[in-house]
């Protein structure tokens, strides 16, 4: 697609400043709940370890900015907190392992993908672009984006809980109408920013709606005992100064059942990684598996992933988010990403900034989800524009890549004792391309 700014291009500061601030809202809703998610699972086992949203998006910062320097700053994307590896955090959490355990299961699940990206140096990364032509690549890619709609609409339609509401709805279409708007018809720095532009809007309404009370949109308890200034809670500290009852040792055993927790997530994530990229690559128009090559964007997704455990307890990957809003707005300049990773660092230790992030409705941000999760899911069909679908050998692959992604099919193995599910489960974007790959074998 034709880019405003290229990867390598740099960019005014001030307006660059402008830009790095929307990859951060566009990012950080997601990063930030991740967190919270962890920490309820403490409180309903009774535990009391909390993981702080700062310290996970100052963990989102860091790791960003070692993928960067990775990937020879050549791969424009942001990582967030992962929600991947939500049953794995609930299984380590439930085990009683504590922030140790949290922060060695990250750990291992980076070293995954180090060791797969040693693989990869060895013997070549061809095998993934022969492995995953468009005809795979593009259902995948589009799945990826299919598959969070429905947090898109939920959060729209419920404003994040469990009842229906038109109203919700209507602040939902407003920030996605005003999103479509002023990326057609806005000025040419207004197209840049579309997204800061529609959240703006949305929560504008929406603190309005809430203070008439027509509808409770905006939490603004986020912003009682509040500090200017306040260092975030980072695990690794935790880990130090906090001894919980009832935490059991991490010895030979609790390694082998953290290992085995998190592992087989990570092998999982690798399709995500690739299709990521894949679609970051055909963005850009330069192929990221290629160069600057798989392994370098796996051992920086890898390690990123760690620091983000060792700070802020989640791990990090590529956000679709981050991705989507490269694509919409036309804007690759690593610069914008480097000082996004800056900006989430030093903003992690500013509470007002944290609390107005947290009090944005969610129904605003299903809204902006919309065109995110949508582009994605376009992105991903643009790359089976050259490809025959009125040929079987094309046309079986792609279909059961799409019903199965978009079905949610998943295969489980197995029975974790303490979480009660299944000790391990290929995702249903893992079954989709495993499905596909063979479908693809069998009718070619």
């Amino acid at each position: 697609m034709k880019l405003i700014y290229n990867v390598e291009d740099k960019v005014d500061f001030k307006q660059n400043l402008v830009f790095a601030f929307q990859q951060m809202i566009a990012i950080m809703a997601a990063t930030l709940l991740v967190p919270m998610i962890m920490s309820s699972y403490a409180m309903s086992n009774g535990g009391t370890l909390y993981f702080d949203p700062s310290a996970a998006l100052f963990g989102a910062g860091i790791g960003t900015l070692f993928y960067v320097f990775a990937t020879k700053r050549k791969s424009p994307v942001f990582l967030g907190s992962s929600f991947t590896f939500l049953p794995a955090y609930a299984a380590i959490i439930g085990m009683n392992y504590g922030y140790w355990g949290v922060i060695i299961g990250v750990a291992l699940a980076g070293l995954v993908y180090f060791v797969i990206a040693c693989i990869i140096k060895a013997v070549g990364s061809e095998w993934v672009n022969k492995l995953m032509p468009p005809v795979i690549a593009g259902p995948i890619v589009a799945i990826i984006g299919l598959s969070l709609s429905s947090t898109a609409t939920g959060w729209s339609s419920t404003n994040g809980g469990s009842e229906y509401s038109l109203i919700t709805i209507a602040v939902a279409l407003i920030t996605f109408f005003v999103i479509c708007y002023v990326s057609e018809k806005g000025s040419k720095m207004l197209k840049l920013i579309p997204f800061l532009i529609g959240i703006g809007a949305g929560y504008l309404v929406a603190v309005v709606l809430t203070l008439c009370g027509v509808a409770q949109l905006v939490d603004f308890s986020a912003f009682s005992n509040l500090s200017i200034f306040a260092v975030p809670k980072f695990t690794f500290m935790q880990a130090i100064t906090q001894h919980p009852e009832g935490l059991l040792p991490i010895d030979g055993t609790a390694f082998g059942n953290i290992a085995i927790t998190f592992v087989p997530i990570a092998i999982v994530e690798l399709a995500q990684h690739i299709g990521d990229h894949k679609n970051l690559g055909s963005i850009i128009n330069h192929d990221l598996i290629t160069d600057p090559g798989l392994d370098r964007t796996l051992i920086g997704d890898g390690v990123g992933s760690a620091i983000g455990g060792v700070f802020g307890g989640a791990a990090n990957t590529t956000y679709g988010e981050s991705i989507a809003c490269v694509a919409i707005t036309g804007n690759a300049s690593v610069s914008t990403i480097i000082l996004a990773c800056f900006g989430c660092m030093i903003l992690s230790f500013f509470g007002p900034f944290v609390a107005v992030i947290n009090s944005i409705p969610k129904c605003v941000m299903g809204g902006a989800c919309i065109a995110l999760y949508g582009f994605i899911a376009v992105s991903g069909l643009k790359m089976l524009a050259g490809v025959d679908l009125g040929d079987n050998r094309n046309l079986f692959p792609v279909s059961a890549i799409l019903v199965i992604g978009i079905g949610g099919l998943v295969l489980s193995f197995g029975t974790n004792p303490v979480t009660g599910g299944a000790l391990l489960q290929l995702s249903s974007l893992a079954t989709a391309l495993l499905v596909g790959l063979i479908t693809k074998a069998l009718v070619s």
